[in-house]
Protein backbone atom coordinates (compact mmCIF):
# COMPACT_ATOMS: atom_id res chain seq x y z
CA UNK A 1 0.00 0.00 0.00
CA UNK A 2 2.78 2.59 0.74
CA UNK A 3 4.29 2.01 -2.72
CA UNK A 4 0.88 2.74 -4.27
CA UNK A 5 1.15 6.34 -3.19
CA UNK A 6 3.85 7.01 -5.77
CA UNK A 7 1.70 6.21 -8.85
CA UNK A 8 -1.33 7.79 -7.15
CA UNK A 9 0.61 11.03 -6.69
CA UNK A 10 1.73 11.02 -10.31
CA UNK A 11 -1.81 10.49 -11.57
CA UNK A 12 -3.14 13.17 -9.20
CA UNK A 13 -0.59 15.71 -10.49
CA UNK A 14 -1.51 14.80 -14.03
CA UNK A 15 -5.21 15.46 -13.29
CA UNK A 16 -4.37 18.81 -11.68
CA UNK A 17 -2.47 19.87 -14.81
CA UNK A 18 -5.38 18.83 -17.03
CA UNK A 19 -7.85 20.94 -15.09
CA UNK A 20 -5.48 23.90 -14.99
CA UNK A 21 -5.25 23.82 -18.79
CA UNK A 22 -9.02 23.37 -18.98
CA UNK A 23 -9.57 26.51 -16.92
CA UNK A 24 -7.37 28.48 -19.31
CA UNK A 25 -9.13 26.96 -22.32
CA UNK A 26 -12.45 28.27 -21.02
CA UNK A 27 -11.29 31.79 -21.92
CA UNK A 28 -10.56 30.69 -25.47
CA UNK A 29 -14.04 29.15 -25.69
CA UNK A 30 -15.55 32.50 -24.65
CA UNK A 31 -13.54 34.27 -27.37
CA UNK A 32 -14.92 31.82 -29.93
CA UNK A 33 -18.26 33.59 -29.87
CA UNK A 34 -20.20 31.35 -27.50
CA UNK A 35 -22.99 29.04 -28.52
CA UNK A 36 -22.52 25.70 -30.24
CA UNK A 37 -19.78 26.98 -32.56
CA UNK A 38 -17.72 28.39 -29.70
CA UNK A 39 -18.21 25.47 -27.32
CA UNK A 40 -18.32 22.42 -29.61
CA UNK A 41 -16.17 23.67 -32.52
CA UNK A 42 -13.70 25.96 -30.70
CA UNK A 43 -15.02 28.91 -32.74
CA UNK A 44 -13.59 27.16 -35.83
CA UNK A 45 -10.18 28.39 -34.70
CA UNK A 46 -8.08 25.31 -33.87
CA UNK A 47 -4.53 25.43 -35.29
CA UNK A 48 -3.48 22.24 -37.03
CA UNK A 49 -1.17 21.03 -34.25
CA UNK A 50 -3.92 21.23 -31.61
CA UNK A 51 -6.39 19.55 -33.97
CA UNK A 52 -3.81 16.83 -34.69
CA UNK A 53 -3.38 16.16 -30.97
CA UNK A 54 -7.16 16.02 -30.62
CA UNK A 55 -7.35 13.43 -33.41
CA UNK A 56 -4.47 11.40 -31.96
CA UNK A 57 -6.03 11.47 -28.51
CA UNK A 58 -9.31 10.28 -30.02
CA UNK A 59 -7.61 7.38 -31.81
CA UNK A 60 -5.26 6.21 -29.08
CA UNK A 61 -7.46 4.74 -26.36
CA UNK A 62 -7.76 1.51 -24.43
CA UNK A 63 -7.97 -0.62 -27.59
CA UNK A 64 -4.80 0.92 -29.04
CA UNK A 65 -2.77 0.24 -25.88
CA UNK A 66 -4.17 -2.47 -23.60
CA UNK A 67 -6.18 -4.12 -26.39
CA UNK A 68 -3.21 -4.24 -28.77
CA UNK A 69 -0.97 -5.68 -26.04
CA UNK A 70 -3.67 -8.31 -25.43
CA UNK A 71 -3.67 -9.36 -29.09
CA UNK A 72 0.14 -9.31 -29.22
CA UNK A 73 0.28 -11.69 -26.26
CA UNK A 74 -0.81 -14.46 -28.63
CA UNK A 75 -0.43 -12.96 -32.14
CA UNK A 76 2.82 -11.02 -31.88
CA UNK A 77 3.89 -7.74 -33.45
CA UNK A 78 1.21 -7.92 -36.15
CA UNK A 79 -1.34 -6.65 -33.59
CA UNK A 80 0.15 -3.20 -34.25
CA UNK A 81 -1.64 -3.06 -37.60
CA UNK A 82 -4.75 -1.87 -35.74
CA UNK A 83 -3.22 1.56 -35.17
CA UNK A 84 -1.62 1.54 -38.61
CA UNK A 85 -5.14 1.16 -40.01
CA UNK A 86 -6.31 4.11 -37.90
CA UNK A 87 -3.43 6.18 -39.26
CA UNK A 88 -4.29 5.14 -42.81
CA UNK A 89 -7.80 6.50 -42.31
CA UNK A 90 -6.35 9.85 -41.22
CA UNK A 91 -3.96 9.95 -44.19
CA UNK A 92 -6.68 9.21 -46.75
CA UNK A 93 -8.86 11.90 -45.19
CA UNK A 94 -5.96 14.39 -45.22
CA UNK A 95 -5.33 13.96 -48.94
CA UNK A 96 -8.98 13.58 -49.87
CA UNK A 97 -12.14 14.88 -48.25
CA UNK A 98 -10.73 16.97 -45.36
CA UNK A 99 -10.69 20.26 -47.29
CA UNK A 100 -14.18 19.70 -48.69
CA UNK A 101 -15.58 18.93 -45.24
CA UNK A 102 -14.16 22.17 -43.86
CA UNK A 103 -15.50 24.11 -46.83
CA UNK A 104 -19.11 23.09 -46.02
CA UNK A 105 -19.11 25.20 -42.80
CA UNK A 106 -21.42 22.70 -41.08
CA UNK A 107 -21.57 21.52 -37.47
CA UNK A 108 -22.49 17.84 -37.88
CA UNK A 109 -22.57 15.17 -40.57
CA UNK A 110 -26.37 14.63 -40.35
CA UNK A 111 -26.77 18.35 -41.11
CA UNK A 112 -25.19 17.62 -44.49
CA UNK A 113 -27.70 14.82 -45.05
CA UNK A 114 -30.68 17.12 -44.59
CA UNK A 115 -29.13 19.80 -46.79
CA UNK A 116 -28.93 17.41 -49.76
CA UNK A 117 -31.42 14.64 -48.99
CA UNK A 118 -34.21 14.82 -46.40
CA UNK A 119 -35.15 15.31 -42.74
CA UNK A 120 -35.55 11.52 -42.45
CA UNK A 121 -31.96 11.04 -43.60
CA UNK A 122 -30.80 13.50 -40.94
CA UNK A 123 -32.70 11.68 -38.19
CA UNK A 124 -31.34 8.28 -39.26
CA UNK A 125 -27.90 9.83 -39.39
CA UNK A 126 -28.18 11.07 -35.81
CA UNK A 127 -29.38 7.70 -34.52
CA UNK A 128 -26.53 5.76 -36.10
CA UNK A 129 -23.88 8.27 -35.07
CA UNK A 130 -25.08 8.33 -31.46
CA UNK A 131 -25.02 4.52 -31.29
CA UNK A 132 -21.43 4.49 -32.54
CA UNK A 133 -20.10 7.21 -30.26
CA UNK A 134 -21.99 6.52 -27.05
CA UNK A 135 -20.97 2.89 -27.18
CA UNK A 136 -17.28 3.69 -27.71
CA UNK A 137 -17.39 6.34 -24.95
CA UNK A 138 -18.84 3.76 -22.58
CA UNK A 139 -15.95 1.44 -23.33
CA UNK A 140 -13.50 4.18 -22.35
CA UNK A 141 -15.17 4.27 -18.91
CA UNK A 142 -14.65 0.52 -18.64
CA UNK A 143 -11.05 0.63 -19.86
CA UNK A 144 -10.16 3.49 -17.51
CA UNK A 145 -11.67 1.66 -14.56
CA UNK A 146 -9.84 -1.54 -15.50
CA UNK A 147 -6.51 0.31 -15.70
CA UNK A 148 -6.91 1.89 -12.27
CA UNK A 149 -8.04 -1.39 -10.70
CA UNK A 150 -5.29 -3.50 -12.29
CA UNK A 151 -2.43 -1.18 -11.44
CA UNK A 152 -3.74 0.09 -8.07
CA UNK A 153 -5.81 -2.85 -6.76
CA UNK A 154 -5.64 -1.70 -3.17
CA UNK A 155 -7.07 1.70 -4.06
CA UNK A 156 -9.63 1.23 -6.85
CA UNK A 157 -12.35 -1.26 -7.66
CA UNK A 158 -13.58 -1.48 -11.25
CA UNK A 159 -16.62 0.67 -10.43
CA UNK A 160 -14.72 3.35 -8.51
CA UNK A 161 -12.06 3.46 -11.24
CA UNK A 162 -14.77 3.90 -13.87
CA UNK A 163 -16.36 6.68 -11.84
CA UNK A 164 -13.08 8.59 -11.42
CA UNK A 165 -12.33 8.22 -15.14
CA UNK A 166 -15.78 9.51 -16.09
CA UNK A 167 -15.59 12.46 -13.69
CA UNK A 168 -12.26 13.60 -15.14
CA UNK A 169 -13.20 13.59 -18.81
CA UNK A 170 -16.69 14.93 -18.14
CA UNK A 171 -15.20 17.73 -16.05
CA UNK A 172 -12.84 18.70 -18.87
CA UNK A 173 -15.60 18.79 -21.47
CA UNK A 174 -18.11 20.60 -19.24
CA UNK A 175 -15.70 23.36 -18.29
CA UNK A 176 -13.73 24.04 -21.44
CA UNK A 177 -15.47 22.48 -24.44
CA UNK A 178 -13.57 21.67 -27.64
CA UNK A 179 -10.68 24.00 -26.86
CA UNK A 180 -10.13 22.18 -23.58
CA UNK A 181 -10.29 18.79 -25.29
CA UNK A 182 -7.71 19.93 -27.84
CA UNK A 183 -5.23 21.53 -25.44
CA UNK A 184 -5.47 18.75 -22.85
CA UNK A 185 -4.92 16.23 -25.62
CA UNK A 186 -1.61 17.91 -26.43
CA UNK A 187 -0.62 16.98 -22.87
CA UNK A 188 -2.27 13.58 -23.15
CA UNK A 189 -0.31 12.65 -26.29
CA UNK A 190 2.98 13.48 -24.55
CA UNK A 191 1.97 11.48 -21.47
CA UNK A 192 0.74 8.55 -23.58
CA UNK A 193 3.97 8.31 -25.55
CA UNK A 194 6.13 8.72 -22.46
CA UNK A 195 4.24 5.97 -20.67
CA UNK A 196 3.99 3.43 -23.47
CA UNK A 197 7.61 3.85 -24.65
CA UNK A 198 8.84 3.54 -21.07
CA UNK A 199 6.76 0.37 -20.67
CA UNK A 200 8.18 -1.12 -23.87
CA UNK A 201 11.82 -0.26 -23.10
CA UNK A 202 11.72 -1.54 -19.52
CA UNK A 203 9.70 -4.66 -20.42
CA UNK A 204 12.13 -5.64 -23.18
CA UNK A 205 15.09 -4.97 -20.89
CA UNK A 206 13.62 -7.42 -18.34
CA UNK A 207 13.79 -10.27 -20.88
CA UNK A 208 17.27 -9.47 -22.21
CA UNK A 209 16.59 -7.08 -25.09
CA UNK A 210 14.92 -7.77 -28.44
CA UNK A 211 17.11 -10.81 -29.02
CA UNK A 212 16.24 -12.22 -25.63
CA UNK A 213 12.58 -11.48 -26.24
CA UNK A 214 12.51 -13.49 -29.45
CA UNK A 215 14.25 -16.43 -27.78
CA UNK A 216 12.04 -16.31 -24.66
CA UNK A 217 8.69 -16.38 -26.45
CA UNK A 218 6.60 -19.59 -26.20
CA UNK A 219 7.34 -22.10 -28.95
CA UNK A 220 4.19 -21.54 -31.01
CA UNK A 221 4.20 -17.74 -30.63
CA UNK A 222 4.44 -15.91 -34.00
CA UNK A 223 6.76 -13.26 -32.52
CA UNK A 224 7.87 -10.71 -35.11
CA UNK A 225 5.83 -12.21 -37.96
CA UNK A 226 4.26 -9.01 -39.25
CA UNK A 227 1.26 -10.75 -40.87
CA UNK A 228 0.40 -13.25 -38.10
CA UNK A 229 -3.02 -11.64 -37.51
CA UNK A 230 -4.00 -12.86 -40.98
CA UNK A 231 -4.27 -10.83 -44.21
CA UNK A 232 -8.09 -10.93 -44.22
CA UNK A 233 -8.39 -9.46 -40.72
CA UNK A 234 -5.68 -6.85 -41.33
CA UNK A 235 -7.40 -5.81 -44.58
CA UNK A 236 -10.71 -5.60 -42.70
CA UNK A 237 -9.12 -3.31 -40.10
CA UNK A 238 -7.89 -0.96 -42.83
CA UNK A 239 -11.26 -0.98 -44.55
CA UNK A 240 -13.12 -0.32 -41.28
CA UNK A 241 -10.81 2.50 -40.16
CA UNK A 242 -10.63 4.27 -43.52
CA UNK A 243 -14.41 4.07 -43.69
CA UNK A 244 -14.86 5.20 -40.08
CA UNK A 245 -12.55 8.21 -40.49
CA UNK A 246 -14.79 9.67 -43.19
CA UNK A 247 -18.07 9.37 -41.34
CA UNK A 248 -17.75 9.43 -37.55
CA UNK A 249 -18.82 12.75 -36.06
CA UNK A 250 -15.98 12.93 -33.52
CA UNK A 251 -13.37 12.43 -36.26
CA UNK A 252 -14.70 14.89 -38.82
CA UNK A 253 -15.57 17.41 -36.09
CA UNK A 254 -11.81 17.90 -35.74
CA UNK A 255 -11.75 19.20 -39.32
CA UNK A 256 -14.90 21.29 -38.80
CA UNK A 257 -13.12 23.07 -35.91
CA UNK A 258 -9.84 23.76 -37.75
CA UNK A 259 -8.93 27.34 -38.73
CA UNK A 260 -9.32 26.71 -42.45
CA UNK A 261 -9.07 24.02 -45.12
CA UNK A 262 -5.28 23.92 -45.02
CA UNK A 263 -5.18 23.50 -41.24
CA UNK A 264 -7.78 20.73 -41.49
CA UNK A 265 -5.75 18.71 -44.01
CA UNK A 266 -2.49 19.22 -42.09
CA UNK A 267 -4.18 18.19 -38.84
CA UNK A 268 -5.21 14.80 -40.23
CA UNK A 269 -1.76 14.25 -41.76
CA UNK A 270 0.12 15.07 -38.54
CA UNK A 271 -2.45 13.19 -36.46
CA UNK A 272 -1.93 10.07 -38.57
CA UNK A 273 1.84 10.26 -38.09
CA UNK A 274 1.34 10.47 -34.31
CA UNK A 275 -1.11 7.55 -34.28
CA UNK A 276 0.94 5.19 -36.47
CA UNK A 277 3.65 3.87 -34.07
CA UNK A 278 1.57 3.42 -30.89
CA UNK A 279 0.14 0.02 -31.79
CA UNK A 280 3.50 -1.54 -32.58
CA UNK A 281 5.04 -0.15 -29.37
CA UNK A 282 2.13 -1.55 -27.33
CA UNK A 283 2.52 -4.89 -29.13
CA UNK A 284 6.13 -5.11 -27.92
CA UNK A 285 4.84 -4.93 -24.32
CA UNK A 286 2.33 -7.70 -25.02
CA UNK A 287 5.08 -9.89 -26.46
CA UNK A 288 7.27 -9.26 -23.42
CA UNK A 289 4.37 -10.37 -21.23
CA UNK A 290 4.08 -13.59 -23.28
CA UNK A 291 7.76 -14.25 -22.59
CA UNK A 292 7.69 -13.30 -18.89
CA UNK A 293 4.21 -14.51 -17.85
CA UNK A 294 3.07 -17.45 -19.99
CA UNK A 295 -0.39 -18.73 -19.14
CA UNK A 296 -1.98 -15.53 -17.83
CA UNK A 297 -5.21 -14.06 -19.19
CA UNK A 298 -4.19 -12.17 -22.35
CA UNK A 299 -6.10 -9.04 -21.31
CA UNK A 300 -3.75 -8.70 -18.34
CA UNK A 301 -0.61 -8.60 -20.52
CA UNK A 302 0.18 -4.92 -20.29
CA UNK A 303 -0.99 -4.36 -16.67
CA UNK A 304 0.99 -7.41 -15.51
CA UNK A 305 4.20 -6.10 -17.08
CA UNK A 306 3.67 -2.69 -15.51
CA UNK A 307 3.15 -4.22 -12.07
CA UNK A 308 6.63 -5.78 -12.35
CA UNK A 309 8.23 -2.34 -12.68
CA UNK A 310 9.36 0.10 -9.95
CA UNK A 311 6.56 2.33 -8.53
CA UNK A 312 7.84 5.53 -10.19
CA UNK A 313 7.90 3.93 -13.65
CA UNK A 314 4.55 2.26 -12.99
CA UNK A 315 3.03 5.62 -12.06
CA UNK A 316 4.23 7.28 -15.27
CA UNK A 317 2.97 4.38 -17.39
CA UNK A 318 -0.35 4.35 -15.52
CA UNK A 319 -0.80 8.03 -16.26
CA UNK A 320 -0.05 7.37 -19.94
CA UNK A 321 -2.54 4.53 -20.24
CA UNK A 322 -5.20 6.45 -18.39
CA UNK A 323 -4.51 9.52 -20.54
CA UNK A 324 -5.32 7.40 -23.59
CA UNK A 325 -8.81 6.73 -22.27
CA UNK A 326 -9.49 10.28 -21.07
CA UNK A 327 -8.39 11.78 -24.39
CA UNK A 328 -10.59 9.44 -26.44
CA UNK A 329 -13.64 9.86 -24.23
CA UNK A 330 -13.48 13.69 -24.20
CA UNK A 331 -13.53 13.97 -27.99
CA UNK A 332 -16.28 11.37 -28.35
CA UNK A 333 -18.47 13.01 -25.72
CA UNK A 334 -18.22 16.38 -27.46
CA UNK A 335 -19.06 14.76 -30.79
CA UNK A 336 -22.18 13.18 -29.31
CA UNK A 337 -23.15 16.48 -27.67
CA UNK A 338 -22.93 18.20 -31.06
CA UNK A 339 -25.34 15.67 -32.54
CA UNK A 340 -27.91 16.01 -29.76
CA UNK A 341 -27.70 19.80 -29.43
CA UNK A 342 -27.58 20.73 -33.12
CA UNK A 343 -29.46 17.92 -34.86
CA UNK A 344 -32.19 17.21 -32.32
CA UNK A 345 -32.84 20.01 -29.83
CA UNK A 346 -32.07 23.04 -32.00
CA UNK A 347 -33.39 21.51 -35.20
CA UNK A 348 -36.78 20.36 -33.89
CA UNK A 349 -37.48 22.00 -30.54
CA UNK A 350 -35.59 25.26 -29.89
CA UNK A 351 -34.15 26.75 -33.07
CA UNK A 352 -33.85 30.36 -31.82
CA UNK A 353 -31.72 30.05 -28.69
CA UNK A 354 -29.36 32.87 -27.78
CA UNK A 355 -25.59 32.10 -27.73
CA UNK A 356 -25.63 31.93 -23.91
CA UNK A 357 -28.56 29.47 -23.87
CA UNK A 358 -26.92 27.62 -26.75
CA UNK A 359 -23.85 26.97 -24.66
CA UNK A 360 -25.94 26.04 -21.63
CA UNK A 361 -27.76 23.51 -23.79
CA UNK A 362 -24.41 22.04 -24.84
CA UNK A 363 -23.27 21.68 -21.23
CA UNK A 364 -26.54 20.06 -20.17
CA UNK A 365 -26.25 17.67 -23.12
CA UNK A 366 -22.71 16.70 -22.08
CA UNK A 367 -23.88 16.03 -18.52
CA UNK A 368 -26.86 13.89 -19.61
CA UNK A 369 -24.79 11.91 -22.11
CA UNK A 370 -22.12 11.25 -19.50
CA UNK A 371 -24.73 9.66 -17.23
CA UNK A 372 -26.03 7.52 -20.11
CA UNK A 373 -22.55 6.36 -21.13
CA UNK A 374 -21.64 5.50 -17.54
CA UNK A 375 -24.82 3.44 -17.23
CA UNK A 376 -24.01 1.57 -20.43
CA UNK A 377 -20.48 0.96 -19.18
CA UNK A 378 -21.96 -1.14 -16.39
CA UNK A 379 -23.38 -3.51 -19.06
CA UNK A 380 -20.14 -3.96 -21.00
CA UNK A 381 -21.04 -7.46 -22.22
CA UNK A 382 -23.95 -6.16 -24.25
CA UNK A 383 -22.17 -3.17 -25.77
CA UNK A 384 -19.15 -5.06 -27.08
CA UNK A 385 -21.38 -6.54 -29.77
CA UNK A 386 -22.82 -3.11 -30.47
CA UNK A 387 -19.29 -1.74 -30.95
CA UNK A 388 -18.77 -4.13 -33.87
CA UNK A 389 -22.01 -2.94 -35.44
CA UNK A 390 -21.25 0.70 -34.70
CA UNK A 391 -17.89 0.86 -36.45
CA UNK A 392 -19.16 -1.14 -39.41
CA UNK A 393 -22.26 1.04 -39.67
CA UNK A 394 -20.05 3.94 -40.79
CA UNK A 395 -19.90 2.28 -44.22
CA UNK A 396 -23.26 3.68 -45.28
CA UNK A 397 -22.37 7.17 -44.05
CA UNK A 398 -19.06 7.15 -45.88
CA UNK A 399 -20.58 6.00 -49.17
CA UNK A 400 -23.33 8.64 -49.09
CA UNK A 401 -20.93 11.46 -48.14
CA UNK A 402 -18.29 10.60 -50.74
CA UNK A 403 -20.87 10.21 -53.50
CA UNK A 404 -22.41 13.55 -52.51
CA UNK A 405 -19.01 15.23 -52.72
CA UNK A 406 -17.56 13.57 -55.80
CA UNK A 407 -20.41 12.04 -57.81
CA UNK A 408 -23.64 13.99 -57.11
CA UNK A 409 -25.15 12.92 -60.45
CA UNK A 410 -25.79 9.46 -58.99
CA UNK A 411 -27.33 10.82 -55.79
CA UNK A 412 -31.10 10.83 -55.39
CA UNK A 413 -33.30 12.38 -52.71
CA UNK A 414 -33.95 8.97 -51.14
CA UNK A 415 -30.36 7.65 -51.44
CA UNK A 416 -29.30 8.44 -47.88
CA UNK A 417 -32.47 7.08 -46.26
CA UNK A 418 -32.43 3.78 -48.14
CA UNK A 419 -28.67 3.22 -47.89
CA UNK A 420 -28.59 3.85 -44.14
CA UNK A 421 -31.71 1.75 -43.49
CA UNK A 422 -30.65 -1.33 -45.47
CA UNK A 423 -27.14 -1.29 -44.01
CA UNK A 424 -28.51 -1.11 -40.46
CA UNK A 425 -30.83 -4.04 -41.24
CA UNK A 426 -28.03 -6.09 -42.80
CA UNK A 427 -25.80 -5.63 -39.77
CA UNK A 428 -28.63 -6.55 -37.41
CA UNK A 429 -29.16 -9.77 -39.37
CA UNK A 430 -25.42 -10.48 -39.22
CA UNK A 431 -25.54 -10.33 -35.41
CA UNK A 432 -28.50 -12.68 -35.01
CA UNK A 433 -27.52 -15.15 -37.77
CA UNK A 434 -25.77 -18.41 -36.77
CA UNK A 435 -21.99 -18.26 -37.21
CA UNK A 436 -22.02 -20.99 -39.88
CA UNK A 437 -24.20 -18.82 -42.12
CA UNK A 438 -21.62 -16.03 -42.27
CA UNK A 439 -19.70 -16.61 -45.49
CA UNK A 440 -17.73 -13.34 -45.24
CA UNK A 441 -14.79 -12.98 -42.82
CA UNK A 442 -15.93 -9.63 -41.36
CA UNK A 443 -19.21 -7.64 -41.37
CA UNK A 444 -17.48 -4.67 -43.01
CA UNK A 445 -17.51 -6.60 -46.32
CA UNK A 446 -21.25 -7.26 -46.00
CA UNK A 447 -21.87 -3.60 -45.15
CA UNK A 448 -20.03 -2.36 -48.22
CA UNK A 449 -21.81 -4.80 -50.53
CA UNK A 450 -25.26 -3.88 -49.18
CA UNK A 451 -24.51 -0.13 -49.18
CA UNK A 452 -23.22 -0.04 -52.76
CA UNK A 453 -25.98 -2.24 -54.17
CA UNK A 454 -28.69 -0.21 -52.41
CA UNK A 455 -27.20 3.11 -53.52
CA UNK A 456 -27.02 2.01 -57.17
CA UNK A 457 -30.54 0.58 -57.16
CA UNK A 458 -31.92 3.85 -55.78
CA UNK A 459 -30.04 5.71 -58.53
CA UNK A 460 -31.88 3.56 -61.10
CA UNK A 461 -35.42 3.71 -59.70
CA UNK A 462 -35.55 7.19 -58.11
CA UNK A 463 -35.41 9.98 -60.68
CA UNK A 464 -35.36 12.89 -58.24
CA UNK A 465 -31.78 14.14 -58.05
CA UNK A 466 -30.37 16.04 -55.10
CA UNK A 467 -29.70 19.76 -55.22
CA UNK A 468 -25.95 20.45 -55.28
Amino acid sequence: MPANWIPITIVALYVVVLFAVTGWARRLTAKGGGGIIGYLLAGRGLPYWVAAALLAGLAVGGVSTIGTAEWAYTRGISAGWYNAAWAAGAFVLAFGAARRYRRYEITTLPELFERHYSVTARVLGVIGQLVIQIVITSLQDVAGGAILRALLPGVFSLQSGMLVTALVFVGITLIGGFWAAGLTNVINVVVIYTGIILAAVMSVAMVGGLGGLEVSLPEAHPGFDIFAMGPALIAAWFLVMITMAHSTQAVIQVGFAAKDESHAARAYLLGGLIILPVGFVSAIVGMAAAASHPGIVAAEALPRMVMDLPPLAAGIILAGLWAADVSTASALLLGSAALVSSDIVKRFFAPDLSPAKDQLLCRITVAVLSVITFGLALTVRSILQALLVGLTLTTAYTLVVLMTMYCPRLCRRSSATWTLSTTMLALALWLIAPAEWRVLPHPIYLAWIVSIVTFLLVAVFDRQRIEV
